[in-house]
Protein backbone atom coordinates (compact mmCIF):
# COMPACT_ATOMS: atom_id res chain seq x y z
CA UNK A 1 0.00 0.00 0.00
CA UNK A 2 1.30 3.36 -0.84
CA UNK A 3 0.52 7.03 0.84
CA UNK A 4 1.22 9.85 -0.64
CA UNK A 5 0.85 13.27 0.40
CA UNK A 6 2.43 16.30 2.48
CA UNK A 7 4.84 14.28 5.24
CA UNK A 8 5.42 15.92 8.65
CA UNK A 9 8.49 14.41 9.90
CA UNK A 10 8.31 14.97 14.10
CA UNK A 11 11.73 13.40 14.33
CA UNK A 12 13.87 15.73 11.88
CA UNK A 13 11.01 18.42 12.24
CA UNK A 14 10.40 19.35 8.98
CA UNK A 15 7.19 18.74 6.01
CA UNK A 16 8.01 17.31 2.70
CA UNK A 17 6.00 16.06 -0.18
CA UNK A 18 6.41 12.35 -0.38
CA UNK A 19 5.14 8.65 -0.62
CA UNK A 20 5.21 6.06 2.44
CA UNK A 21 4.91 2.35 1.32
CA UNK A 22 3.52 0.01 3.82
CA UNK A 23 3.73 -4.15 3.74
CA UNK A 24 2.02 -6.21 6.37
CA UNK A 25 1.72 -3.17 8.66
CA UNK A 26 5.12 -2.02 8.71
CA UNK A 27 6.53 1.47 7.04
CA UNK A 28 8.65 -0.21 4.80
CA UNK A 29 9.78 3.01 2.46
CA UNK A 30 9.63 6.72 2.29
CA UNK A 31 10.46 8.97 -0.27
CA UNK A 32 10.94 12.62 -0.85
CA UNK A 33 8.99 13.24 -4.72
CA UNK A 34 6.50 15.82 -6.48
CA UNK A 35 3.41 14.54 -5.97
CA UNK A 36 1.12 14.15 -9.09
CA UNK A 37 -1.19 17.17 -9.80
CA UNK A 38 -5.14 16.06 -9.08
CA UNK A 39 -8.09 17.69 -8.35
CA UNK A 40 -8.35 16.72 -4.77
CA UNK A 41 -5.96 18.35 -2.27
CA UNK A 42 -3.59 16.00 -0.57
CA UNK A 43 -3.61 15.07 3.00
CA UNK A 44 -0.95 15.69 5.86
CA UNK A 45 0.28 12.04 6.86
CA UNK A 46 1.41 12.80 10.48
CA UNK A 47 1.69 10.54 13.86
CA UNK A 48 -1.27 10.05 16.02
CA UNK A 49 -2.10 12.39 18.71
CA UNK A 50 -1.50 9.91 22.00
CA UNK A 51 -3.68 10.80 25.47
CA UNK A 52 -1.17 10.79 28.51
CA UNK A 53 -3.07 9.60 31.36
CA UNK A 54 -6.45 8.88 31.42
CA UNK A 55 -9.32 6.80 33.04
CA UNK A 56 -10.91 4.36 29.86
CA UNK A 57 -14.01 3.60 33.09
CA UNK A 58 -14.69 7.29 33.23
CA UNK A 59 -16.22 7.43 29.91
CA UNK A 60 -18.29 4.85 30.74
CA UNK A 61 -17.78 3.33 27.64
CA UNK A 62 -15.64 -0.40 27.57
CA UNK A 63 -12.45 -0.19 25.70
CA UNK A 64 -13.67 -0.70 22.16
CA UNK A 65 -16.59 1.61 22.43
CA UNK A 66 -13.63 4.26 23.85
CA UNK A 67 -11.48 3.84 20.98
CA UNK A 68 -14.07 3.67 18.63
CA UNK A 69 -14.59 7.47 19.80
CA UNK A 70 -10.87 8.22 19.95
CA UNK A 71 -9.57 7.50 16.81
CA UNK A 72 -11.88 9.36 15.21
CA UNK A 73 -10.06 12.36 16.75
CA UNK A 74 -6.73 11.02 15.94
CA UNK A 75 -5.92 9.04 19.28
CA UNK A 76 -3.76 6.36 18.14
CA UNK A 77 -3.26 5.45 21.57
CA UNK A 78 -3.63 5.56 25.41
CA UNK A 79 -1.80 5.56 28.57
CA UNK A 80 -4.66 3.89 30.64
CA UNK A 81 -4.38 3.73 34.66
CA UNK A 82 -7.13 1.08 35.51
CA UNK A 83 -7.89 2.24 38.65
CA UNK A 84 -11.41 2.96 39.24
CA UNK A 85 -11.83 -0.63 38.23
CA UNK A 86 -9.06 -1.79 39.90
CA UNK A 87 -10.42 -0.12 43.26
CA UNK A 88 -14.01 -1.90 42.55
CA UNK A 89 -12.65 -5.54 41.56
CA UNK A 90 -8.88 -5.75 42.07
CA UNK A 91 -6.78 -7.44 39.47
CA UNK A 92 -9.61 -9.08 37.93
CA UNK A 93 -10.89 -4.96 37.39
CA UNK A 94 -7.73 -4.70 35.09
CA UNK A 95 -7.70 -8.33 33.53
CA UNK A 96 -10.92 -7.24 32.37
CA UNK A 97 -10.08 -3.88 30.81
CA UNK A 98 -6.65 -5.84 29.30
CA UNK A 99 -9.03 -8.40 27.75
CA UNK A 100 -12.10 -6.14 26.57
CA UNK A 101 -9.10 -3.74 24.90
CA UNK A 102 -8.39 -6.70 22.36
CA UNK A 103 -11.35 -5.92 20.70
CA UNK A 104 -10.59 -3.24 18.41
CA UNK A 105 -7.43 -1.69 16.55
CA UNK A 106 -5.88 0.56 18.93
CA UNK A 107 -3.04 0.48 21.11
CA UNK A 108 -3.85 0.76 24.78
CA UNK A 109 -0.23 1.02 27.60
CA UNK A 110 -2.16 -0.54 30.62
CA UNK A 111 -0.45 0.87 33.89
CA UNK A 112 -1.07 -1.41 37.47
CA UNK A 113 -3.31 0.51 39.81
CA UNK A 114 -0.25 2.22 42.57
CA UNK A 115 -2.90 3.18 45.18
CA UNK A 116 -5.79 0.79 45.83
CA UNK A 117 -7.21 1.77 47.77
CA UNK A 118 -6.55 5.70 47.54
CA UNK A 119 -6.04 5.54 51.38
CA UNK A 120 -7.97 2.69 52.74
CA UNK A 121 -7.70 1.89 56.61
CA UNK A 122 -10.07 3.58 58.66
CA UNK A 123 -10.71 6.48 55.88
CA UNK A 124 -12.94 4.85 53.03
CA UNK A 125 -13.87 1.80 52.03
CA UNK A 126 -13.04 0.35 48.90
CA UNK A 127 -14.27 -3.28 47.15
CA UNK A 128 -10.44 -4.32 46.30
CA UNK A 129 -7.27 -4.20 47.70
CA UNK A 130 -3.82 -4.36 45.62
CA UNK A 131 -0.89 -4.87 47.56
CA UNK A 132 2.81 -5.04 46.93
CA UNK A 133 2.99 -8.63 46.49
CA UNK A 134 0.69 -7.87 43.27
CA UNK A 135 2.32 -5.07 42.28
CA UNK A 136 5.05 -7.25 41.98
CA UNK A 137 3.41 -9.40 40.19
CA UNK A 138 1.86 -7.47 37.89
CA UNK A 139 4.80 -5.86 37.07
CA UNK A 140 6.99 -8.73 35.12
CA UNK A 141 3.95 -9.00 32.75
CA UNK A 142 4.39 -7.68 29.53
CA UNK A 143 1.22 -6.35 29.34
CA UNK A 144 1.21 -4.12 31.83
CA UNK A 145 3.56 -0.84 30.89
CA UNK A 146 3.90 1.34 34.15
CA UNK A 147 3.06 1.76 37.79
CA UNK A 148 0.43 4.29 37.62
CA UNK A 149 -0.32 7.25 39.53
CA UNK A 150 1.43 7.18 42.82
CA UNK A 151 -1.16 9.14 44.81
CA UNK A 152 0.08 8.32 48.33
CA UNK A 153 3.11 11.09 48.45
CA UNK A 154 2.57 10.92 52.45
CA UNK A 155 4.03 7.53 51.62
CA UNK A 156 6.61 8.53 49.38
CA UNK A 157 8.13 11.35 51.54
CA UNK A 158 7.73 8.66 54.35
CA UNK A 159 9.51 6.05 52.79
CA UNK A 160 6.53 4.05 53.66
CA UNK A 161 7.58 0.00 53.45
CA UNK A 162 4.65 -0.68 50.88
CA UNK A 163 5.04 1.83 49.21
CA UNK A 164 8.44 1.82 48.51
CA UNK A 165 8.15 -1.74 47.51
CA UNK A 166 5.39 -0.98 44.85
CA UNK A 167 8.01 1.59 43.43
CA UNK A 168 10.96 -0.68 43.47
CA UNK A 169 9.27 -3.55 41.95
CA UNK A 170 8.36 -1.05 38.66
CA UNK A 171 11.97 0.62 38.15
CA UNK A 172 13.46 -3.35 38.81
CA UNK A 173 11.34 -3.89 35.87
CA UNK A 174 12.50 -1.22 33.46
CA UNK A 175 8.93 0.62 33.73
CA UNK A 176 8.35 3.98 34.65
CA UNK A 177 6.49 5.06 37.52
CA UNK A 178 3.65 7.82 37.48
CA UNK A 179 3.06 10.40 39.68
CA UNK A 180 0.06 12.10 41.94
CA UNK A 181 1.28 15.06 44.47
CA UNK A 182 -0.74 18.10 43.40
CA UNK A 183 0.73 21.44 45.53
CA UNK A 184 4.06 19.47 45.93
CA UNK A 185 7.09 21.96 45.27
CA UNK A 186 10.10 22.88 46.33
CA UNK A 187 12.36 20.07 48.07
CA UNK A 188 9.42 17.74 49.27
CA UNK A 189 8.79 17.93 45.21
CA UNK A 190 12.60 16.80 44.74
CA UNK A 191 12.24 14.33 47.20
CA UNK A 192 8.88 13.06 45.80
CA UNK A 193 11.07 13.39 42.18
CA UNK A 194 14.30 11.22 44.03
CA UNK A 195 11.89 8.70 44.47
CA UNK A 196 11.84 7.39 40.89
CA UNK A 197 8.37 9.06 40.26
CA UNK A 198 8.75 10.83 36.48
CA UNK A 199 5.64 12.33 35.76
CA UNK A 200 2.79 14.43 37.12
CA UNK A 201 -0.64 15.21 36.06
CA UNK A 202 -2.14 17.31 38.93
CA UNK A 203 -0.28 20.29 38.61
CA UNK A 204 -2.72 23.12 38.20
CA UNK A 205 -0.56 26.12 38.67
CA UNK A 206 2.72 27.35 36.80
CA UNK A 207 4.51 27.53 39.62
CA UNK A 208 4.03 23.54 40.50
CA UNK A 209 4.77 22.53 36.47
CA UNK A 210 8.05 24.68 36.59
CA UNK A 211 9.03 22.86 39.97
CA UNK A 212 7.91 19.58 39.00
CA UNK A 213 10.11 19.73 35.64
CA UNK A 214 13.06 21.21 37.26
CA UNK A 215 13.22 18.09 39.92
CA UNK A 216 13.25 15.74 35.96
CA UNK A 217 9.48 15.08 36.09
CA UNK A 218 7.32 15.56 32.84
CA UNK A 219 4.40 17.64 33.29
CA UNK A 220 1.02 16.05 31.63
CA UNK A 221 -0.77 19.05 30.94
CA UNK A 222 -4.35 17.75 31.73
CA UNK A 223 -7.61 19.24 30.29
CA UNK A 224 -10.44 16.78 31.41
CA UNK A 225 -14.53 17.62 31.99
CA UNK A 226 -13.61 18.88 35.25
CA UNK A 227 -10.48 19.80 35.93
CA UNK A 228 -8.54 22.10 33.30
CA UNK A 229 -5.23 23.30 33.65
CA UNK A 230 -4.10 23.97 29.65
CA UNK A 231 -4.50 27.85 30.53
CA UNK A 232 -2.45 27.91 33.43
CA UNK A 233 0.02 25.41 32.24
CA UNK A 234 0.16 26.05 28.58
CA UNK A 235 3.86 28.38 29.21
CA UNK A 236 5.18 25.00 29.61
CA UNK A 237 5.04 24.18 26.31
CA UNK A 238 6.94 26.27 25.03
CA UNK A 239 9.39 26.43 27.95
CA UNK A 240 10.21 22.63 28.04
CA UNK A 241 8.46 20.87 25.11
CA UNK A 242 10.92 17.73 25.91
CA UNK A 243 9.00 17.55 29.31
CA UNK A 244 5.32 18.08 28.35
CA UNK A 245 2.51 15.74 27.41
CA UNK A 246 -1.13 16.42 26.99
CA UNK A 247 -3.86 14.29 28.66
CA UNK A 248 -7.68 14.47 29.22
CA UNK A 249 -7.75 11.99 33.00
CA UNK A 250 -11.63 12.10 33.88
CA UNK A 251 -13.50 12.88 29.72
CA UNK A 252 -17.20 12.96 30.33
CA UNK A 253 -18.50 11.25 27.25
CA UNK A 254 -20.85 13.80 25.62
CA UNK A 255 -17.54 16.01 26.19
CA UNK A 256 -15.96 13.42 24.52
CA UNK A 257 -17.74 12.61 21.33
CA UNK A 258 -16.81 16.07 20.63
CA UNK A 259 -13.12 16.08 20.80
CA UNK A 260 -10.08 14.52 22.61
CA UNK A 261 -6.38 15.50 22.24
CA UNK A 262 -7.05 16.67 18.83
CA UNK A 263 -9.25 19.50 20.94
CA UNK A 264 -5.87 21.09 23.13
CA UNK A 265 -3.57 20.47 20.09
CA UNK A 266 -5.77 23.21 18.05
CA UNK A 267 -6.00 25.29 21.44
CA UNK A 268 -1.97 25.37 21.61
CA UNK A 269 -1.39 25.70 17.77
CA UNK A 270 -4.57 28.67 18.33
CA UNK A 271 -2.31 30.44 20.94
CA UNK A 272 0.51 30.42 19.11
CA UNK A 273 2.71 27.77 20.05
CA UNK A 274 5.48 26.33 17.90
CA UNK A 275 3.65 23.48 15.87
CA UNK A 276 6.29 21.34 16.58
CA UNK A 277 6.65 22.06 19.94
CA UNK A 278 3.06 20.60 20.34
CA UNK A 279 3.38 17.40 17.96
CA UNK A 280 6.27 16.82 20.38
CA UNK A 281 4.07 16.85 23.30
CA UNK A 282 0.99 15.86 21.61
CA UNK A 283 2.76 12.85 20.07
CA UNK A 284 6.27 11.97 20.61
CA UNK A 285 7.07 12.40 24.59
CA UNK A 286 4.88 9.89 25.84
CA UNK A 287 5.80 7.28 23.17
CA UNK A 288 9.26 7.82 24.30
CA UNK A 289 8.78 8.17 27.81
CA UNK A 290 6.54 4.66 28.33
CA UNK A 291 8.76 3.01 25.71
CA UNK A 292 5.98 2.59 23.00
CA UNK A 293 6.62 1.28 19.33
CA UNK A 294 3.45 2.92 18.17
CA UNK A 295 5.03 4.52 15.61
CA UNK A 296 6.18 7.98 14.64
CA UNK A 297 6.09 7.74 10.59
CA UNK A 298 9.80 6.23 10.50
CA UNK A 299 10.73 3.24 8.14
CA UNK A 300 10.89 0.46 9.70
CA UNK A 301 7.99 1.73 12.29
CA UNK A 302 4.37 0.48 12.70
CA UNK A 303 2.05 2.29 9.95
CA UNK A 304 0.19 3.56 12.55
CA UNK A 305 -0.68 7.32 11.92
CA UNK A 306 -3.51 9.94 10.79
CA UNK A 307 -4.33 11.60 8.05
CA UNK A 308 -5.28 15.73 8.14
CA UNK A 309 -6.84 18.44 5.98
CA UNK A 310 -4.52 20.62 7.14
CA UNK A 311 -1.60 21.69 10.10
CA UNK A 312 -3.55 25.04 11.03
CA UNK A 313 -5.62 25.36 14.34
CA UNK A 314 -9.02 24.11 12.56
CA UNK A 315 -7.31 20.81 11.05
CA UNK A 316 -9.78 18.47 10.62
CA UNK A 317 -8.59 14.74 10.82
CA UNK A 318 -9.40 12.57 7.69
CA UNK A 319 -8.31 9.09 8.22
CA UNK A 320 -6.59 7.10 10.95
CA UNK A 321 -4.34 4.16 10.19
CA UNK A 322 -3.16 1.76 12.73
CA UNK A 323 -0.86 -1.00 11.69
CA UNK A 324 -1.36 -0.32 8.32
CA UNK A 325 -5.07 -0.56 8.50
CA UNK A 326 -7.53 2.20 8.04
CA UNK A 327 -10.01 2.43 11.03
CA UNK A 328 -11.80 5.52 10.68
CA UNK A 329 -12.53 8.11 7.83
CA UNK A 330 -13.81 10.94 7.64
CA UNK A 331 -16.74 9.95 4.53
CA UNK A 332 -16.77 6.09 6.59
CA UNK A 333 -15.49 4.56 3.32
CA UNK A 334 -13.10 2.51 5.86
CA UNK A 335 -14.34 -1.32 5.37
CA UNK A 336 -12.98 -1.69 8.76
CA UNK A 337 -15.08 1.51 10.12
CA UNK A 338 -18.17 -0.13 8.28
CA UNK A 339 -17.85 -3.44 9.90
CA UNK A 340 -17.00 -1.88 13.53
CA UNK A 341 -20.67 0.44 12.81
CA UNK A 342 -22.43 -2.73 12.22
CA UNK A 343 -21.26 -4.39 15.03
CA UNK A 344 -23.93 -4.75 17.64
CA UNK A 345 -24.17 -1.71 20.51
CA UNK A 346 -24.53 -4.64 22.73
CA UNK A 347 -21.63 -6.21 24.11
CA UNK A 348 -21.42 -9.85 24.23
CA UNK A 349 -17.83 -10.78 26.03
CA UNK A 350 -19.31 -12.56 28.90
CA UNK A 351 -20.71 -11.62 32.59
CA UNK A 352 -20.36 -8.10 33.27
CA UNK A 353 -18.28 -8.16 36.37
CA UNK A 354 -19.43 -5.76 39.62
CA UNK A 355 -19.09 -5.53 43.35
CA UNK A 356 -22.45 -4.32 44.73
CA UNK A 357 -24.21 -5.32 47.69
CA UNK A 358 -25.78 -1.84 48.98
CA UNK A 359 -29.48 -1.64 50.15
CA UNK A 360 -32.31 0.69 49.90
CA UNK A 361 -31.95 3.61 52.21
CA UNK A 362 -34.56 5.86 53.93
CA UNK A 363 -34.63 9.53 55.15
CA UNK A 364 -34.69 8.44 58.74
CA UNK A 365 -30.76 7.33 57.51
CA UNK A 366 -29.75 10.81 56.09
CA UNK A 367 -30.58 13.35 59.42
CA UNK A 368 -27.87 14.94 60.51
CA UNK A 369 -28.75 17.07 63.40
CA UNK A 370 -27.84 20.66 63.23
CA UNK A 371 -28.85 22.99 65.76
CA UNK A 372 -28.28 26.52 66.63
CA UNK A 373 -24.50 27.60 68.13
CA UNK A 374 -22.97 24.69 66.05
CA UNK A 375 -19.66 24.87 63.96
CA UNK A 376 -20.23 23.40 60.89
CA UNK A 377 -17.62 21.92 58.38
CA UNK A 378 -18.68 22.49 54.41
CA UNK A 379 -17.20 21.18 51.39
CA UNK A 380 -16.34 24.02 49.15
CA UNK A 381 -16.96 22.96 45.42
CA UNK A 382 -15.65 24.74 42.47
CA UNK A 383 -16.47 24.52 39.02
CA UNK A 384 -13.15 23.14 36.83
CA UNK A 385 -11.23 22.03 39.53
CA UNK A 386 -10.64 18.88 41.76
CA UNK A 387 -9.85 21.28 44.65
CA UNK A 388 -12.05 22.50 47.46
CA UNK A 389 -12.53 24.73 49.79
CA UNK A 390 -13.22 24.59 53.52
CA UNK A 391 -15.63 26.85 54.97
CA UNK A 392 -16.45 26.31 58.98
CA UNK A 393 -19.43 28.50 59.67
CA UNK A 394 -21.32 29.14 62.89
CA UNK A 395 -25.03 28.42 62.84
CA UNK A 396 -27.63 31.05 64.15
CA UNK A 397 -31.35 32.11 63.93
CA UNK A 398 -30.02 32.41 60.00
CA UNK A 399 -27.57 30.23 58.90
CA UNK A 400 -24.46 30.96 56.94
CA UNK A 401 -26.05 34.67 56.10
CA UNK A 402 -22.91 36.24 56.04
CA UNK A 403 -21.07 33.73 54.43
CA UNK A 404 -24.14 32.44 51.70
CA UNK A 405 -27.42 31.82 51.30
CA UNK A 406 -28.28 28.54 53.53
CA UNK A 407 -30.71 27.00 50.53
CA UNK A 408 -27.38 27.06 48.44
CA UNK A 409 -25.87 24.49 51.12
CA UNK A 410 -27.02 21.36 49.64
CA UNK A 411 -27.10 17.83 51.72
CA UNK A 412 -24.20 15.30 50.33
CA UNK A 413 -23.94 11.41 51.26
CA UNK A 414 -21.61 8.60 50.43
CA UNK A 415 -22.54 5.51 50.88
CA UNK A 416 -20.60 2.17 51.01
CA UNK A 417 -21.81 -0.30 48.18
CA UNK A 418 -19.70 -3.33 49.03
CA UNK A 419 -20.27 -4.16 52.63
CA UNK A 420 -24.39 -4.96 53.38
CA UNK A 421 -25.59 -2.80 56.69
CA UNK A 422 -23.43 -0.03 56.16
CA UNK A 423 -24.37 3.80 56.80
CA UNK A 424 -24.80 6.72 54.90
CA UNK A 425 -21.88 9.07 55.80
CA UNK A 426 -23.69 12.76 55.46
CA UNK A 427 -22.30 15.75 55.06
CA UNK A 428 -23.00 19.42 53.48
CA UNK A 429 -21.57 20.93 49.84
CA UNK A 430 -21.66 24.28 48.75
CA UNK A 431 -20.98 24.96 44.97
CA UNK A 432 -23.36 22.71 43.52
CA UNK A 433 -25.90 25.01 43.34
CA UNK A 434 -28.68 22.50 42.98
CA UNK A 435 -32.65 24.56 43.17
CA UNK A 436 -34.61 21.31 43.96
CA UNK A 437 -34.13 17.88 43.00
CA UNK A 438 -30.63 15.69 43.66
CA UNK A 439 -28.10 13.77 41.98
CA UNK A 440 -26.47 10.46 42.66
CA UNK A 441 -24.08 7.63 40.91
CA UNK A 442 -21.59 5.00 41.49
CA UNK A 443 -19.04 6.56 40.33
CA UNK A 444 -17.03 8.24 43.30
CA UNK A 445 -13.22 8.35 42.90
CA UNK A 446 -11.67 6.20 43.79
CA UNK A 447 -13.65 3.99 45.71
CA UNK A 448 -16.66 4.40 43.86
CA UNK A 449 -18.84 4.49 46.73
CA UNK A 450 -22.63 5.84 46.23
CA UNK A 451 -22.38 9.66 45.81
CA UNK A 452 -25.35 11.87 46.39
CA UNK A 453 -25.71 15.60 46.19
CA UNK A 454 -29.43 17.39 46.84
CA UNK A 455 -31.67 19.84 48.30
CA UNK A 456 -34.02 17.08 50.15
CA UNK A 457 -33.60 13.96 51.65
CA UNK A 458 -37.17 13.13 50.01
CA UNK A 459 -35.34 13.34 46.85
CA UNK A 460 -31.52 11.92 47.75
CA UNK A 461 -33.41 8.85 49.15
CA UNK A 462 -35.19 8.50 45.68
CA UNK A 463 -32.24 8.50 43.45
CA UNK A 464 -29.46 7.01 45.89
CA UNK A 465 -32.04 3.77 45.63
CA UNK A 466 -32.28 4.17 42.01
CA UNK A 467 -28.50 3.95 41.96
CA UNK A 468 -29.07 0.79 44.49
CA UNK A 469 -31.71 -0.62 42.46
CA UNK A 470 -29.18 -0.67 38.82
CA UNK A 471 -26.40 -2.28 40.79
CA UNK A 472 -24.92 1.06 39.79
CA UNK A 473 -25.26 4.19 37.48
CA UNK A 474 -26.02 7.95 37.25
CA UNK A 475 -29.23 9.36 37.96
CA UNK A 476 -30.81 12.92 38.26
CA UNK A 477 -34.23 13.44 40.22
CA UNK A 478 -36.56 16.73 39.96
CA UNK A 479 -40.02 17.15 41.59
CA UNK A 480 -41.43 15.47 38.12
CA UNK A 481 -38.96 13.44 36.84
CA UNK A 482 -36.25 11.22 37.16
CA UNK A 483 -33.60 10.24 34.30
CA UNK A 484 -30.61 7.55 34.89
CA UNK A 485 -27.91 5.84 33.03
CA UNK A 486 -27.63 2.19 33.92
CA UNK A 487 -23.54 1.04 34.56
CA UNK A 488 -23.38 -2.66 35.09
CA UNK A 489 -19.98 -3.51 34.55
CA UNK A 490 -18.56 -2.85 37.73
CA UNK A 491 -20.87 0.47 38.22
CA UNK A 492 -18.72 2.35 35.81
CA UNK A 493 -19.39 1.57 32.63
CA UNK A 494 -22.55 0.80 29.87
CA UNK A 495 -22.42 -2.04 27.49
CA UNK A 496 -23.71 -0.07 25.23
CA UNK A 497 -22.60 2.41 21.98
CA UNK A 498 -20.57 5.40 22.74
CA UNK A 499 -22.75 7.45 21.10
CA UNK A 500 -26.15 6.05 23.11
CA UNK A 501 -23.76 6.88 26.45
CA UNK A 502 -22.74 10.23 25.62
CA UNK A 503 -26.63 10.93 24.35
CA UNK A 504 -27.75 9.76 27.78
CA UNK A 505 -25.01 11.26 29.53
CA UNK A 506 -25.87 14.72 27.41
CA UNK A 507 -29.64 14.23 28.42
CA UNK A 508 -29.00 14.00 32.26
CA UNK A 509 -26.64 16.76 32.41
CA UNK A 510 -28.99 19.07 30.71
CA UNK A 511 -31.27 18.05 33.66
CA UNK A 512 -29.01 18.86 35.99
CA UNK A 513 -28.85 22.35 34.47
CA UNK A 514 -32.30 22.21 34.64
CA UNK A 515 -32.46 21.74 38.23
CA UNK A 516 -30.13 25.10 38.95
CA UNK A 517 -26.71 23.63 38.39
CA UNK A 518 -24.25 25.39 36.15
CA UNK A 519 -21.48 23.39 36.68
CA UNK A 520 -19.89 21.96 33.42
CA UNK A 521 -19.43 18.76 34.62
CA UNK A 522 -21.52 18.18 37.84
CA UNK A 523 -21.09 14.32 37.71
CA UNK A 524 -17.14 14.37 37.54
CA UNK A 525 -17.00 17.13 39.85
CA UNK A 526 -19.52 15.45 42.78
CA UNK A 527 -17.24 12.16 41.87
CA UNK A 528 -14.22 13.52 43.36
CA UNK A 529 -16.19 14.88 46.02
CA UNK A 530 -15.22 11.89 47.79
CA UNK A 531 -11.77 11.55 47.14
CA UNK A 532 -9.95 12.00 50.17
CA UNK A 533 -5.78 12.30 48.15
CA UNK A 534 -7.12 16.17 46.89
CA UNK A 535 -6.96 18.62 48.79
CA UNK A 536 -8.67 20.29 51.36
CA UNK A 537 -11.72 18.86 52.28
CA UNK A 538 -13.67 15.67 51.10
CA UNK A 539 -16.01 13.02 52.47
CA UNK A 540 -15.80 9.36 52.47
CA UNK A 541 -18.38 6.61 53.23
CA UNK A 542 -16.52 6.48 56.97
CA UNK A 543 -15.70 10.35 57.41
CA UNK A 544 -15.59 14.15 56.58
CA UNK A 545 -11.70 14.19 56.15
CA UNK A 546 -9.25 17.32 56.37
CA UNK A 547 -7.44 16.08 53.61
CA UNK A 548 -4.58 18.71 54.32
CA UNK A 549 -4.07 17.56 57.64
CA UNK A 550 -5.12 13.75 56.94
CA UNK A 551 -7.61 13.49 59.97
CA UNK A 552 -11.17 13.02 60.06
CA UNK A 553 -12.96 15.60 61.38
CA UNK A 554 -16.95 15.85 62.79
CA UNK A 555 -19.29 17.38 60.41
CA UNK A 556 -20.32 19.72 63.15
CA UNK A 557 -19.53 20.09 66.76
Amino acid sequence: MIYQGHIVDVVSREIFDGSLTVENGIIVDIKRCQLPSREKPYTYLMPGFIDGHVHIESSMMVPREFARIAMSHGTIGVVADPHEIANVLGVEGVDYMIRASQQVHFNFCFGAPSCVPALGGDVETSGATIDAAEIEKLMARDDIGFLAEMMNYPGVLNADGEVMRKIQATLSNGKPVDGHAPGLTGAQRKQYAAAGITTDHECSTIEEGRSCIESGMLVIIREGSAAKDYERLKPLIKESPDMVMLCTDDCHPDDFVRGHVNSIVKRALADGFDFWDVMQAACVNAQRHYHLDWGLLQVGDPATFIEVDSIGQHFRVERTIINGTMIYSYDASSDVMRSQLAMPYMLNFGDYPNHFVASPITTDDLELGLKPGDNVHIIHAVDGSLLTGHDVVRMGDSPFKDTYPWHEVQKMVVYNRYQPGAKPMVGLVYGFGLGNGAIAGSVAHDCHNIVAVGTHDEYLVKAINRVVEMQGGLVVVSPNEMLDIPLPIAGLMAPLSGHEIAFRSMMLREMVHQIGCSMQAPFITMAFMALPVIPNLKLTDRHLMDTLNMKPIPVHE
